[in-house]
């Protein structure tokens, strides 16, 4: 189930969780590294910033270059022995440890290894919201012991959607890749899950088949921890719905004692 606190930040203008950011310099790439840390301000407070890792290592090369620029503390693992992971046996260690310090209401894991799975499940355990982020590559267990999961490659500067090779000769009624739009060309290389996106849409809709767009998101997640609107070419998911005009009717409502509107859809 997705922590009350995390549902609870789609509506705050505040982070309302401390959150302890752990990073796996061996699975994870440093060129994401302002666009993560972005994305998990959107939940909260980074109190604690570690990346594990041998730094004397060439391929730690990247990671050396921003370490002060964005306040992350380096653990130096040294690698013993060829074929053994020390790196992730002193990640799990330091989190247990953070963990017991009962300091923290979530933990980010970055890495796209599964063998956190474990980890990330003992975190949910003790009812820290677990928020993972790692490469399209990264096993589905892991991605799905998390309460959320982003995908690193729509972190990236100025990410742009890879056109996806079609034949040269384009049959009739289809657009050429040169005239398709972001999103079009996004859901080339994502196929959009229309069934279950209306699957999850019906079991959060009220009695009259409608249902808000905090409450439809949230089941999202719930049902699929990384879904993201970012993956189909758009930047959020009310962009999405609004766009997906075959598949949604949405309406915008005044809230309660408040100025402010509040968007609501049901399936068409």
């Amino acid at each position: 189930m997705v922590s009350p606190r995390l549902v609870a930040k789609i509506e705050s203008e505040e982070p309302t969780l401390r959150l302890a950011v752990l990073i796996d310099a061996d699975n994870a790439q440093a060129t994401v590294i302002e666009g993560l840390l972005a994305e998990i301000a959107r939940f909260g407070e980074a109190t604690v910033r570690r990346i594990y890792g041998d730094f004397t290592a060439p391929t730690s090369a990247s990671w050396k270059k921003v370490l002060q620029r964005y306040a992350i503390k380096p653990v130096q693992q040294f690698a013993y022995t060829t074929g053994k992971n020390a790196t992730d046996s002193t990640l799990i260690i330091d989190a247990m440890d953070l963990l017991y310090t009962r300091k923290f209401d979530g933990f980010c894991l970055i890495t796209s290894d599964s063998d956190f799975t474990g980890l990330a499940m003992r975190l949910r355990e003790e009812g820290l919201t677990v928020l993972g982020f790692g490469e399209k590559k990264t096993p589905e267990a892991f991605r799905n012991a998390c309460h959320k999961f982003v995908f690193t490659e729509v972190l990236r500067p100025e990410t742009a959607v890879k056109s996806v090779s079609l034949p040269s000769k384009v049959e009739s009624g289809k657009k050429s890749v040169s005239s398709q739009t972001p999103a079009e060309a996004a859901e080339l290389a994502h196929e959009f899950p229309k069934e279950f996106v209306l699957t999850a849409l019906e079991q959060s809709t009220d009695d009259a088949g409608w249902a808000q767009l905090g409450t439809f998101g949230s089941y999202l997640t719930k049902l699929q921890p990384d879904f993201d609107s970012r993956l189909y070419g758009y930047k959020k998911l009310s962009d999405l719905v609004k766009a997906k005009t075959e598949l949604f009717v949405t309406e915008e409502r005044q809230a309660p004692g408040s100025n402010q509107k509040v968007l609501y859809l049901r399936a068409k």
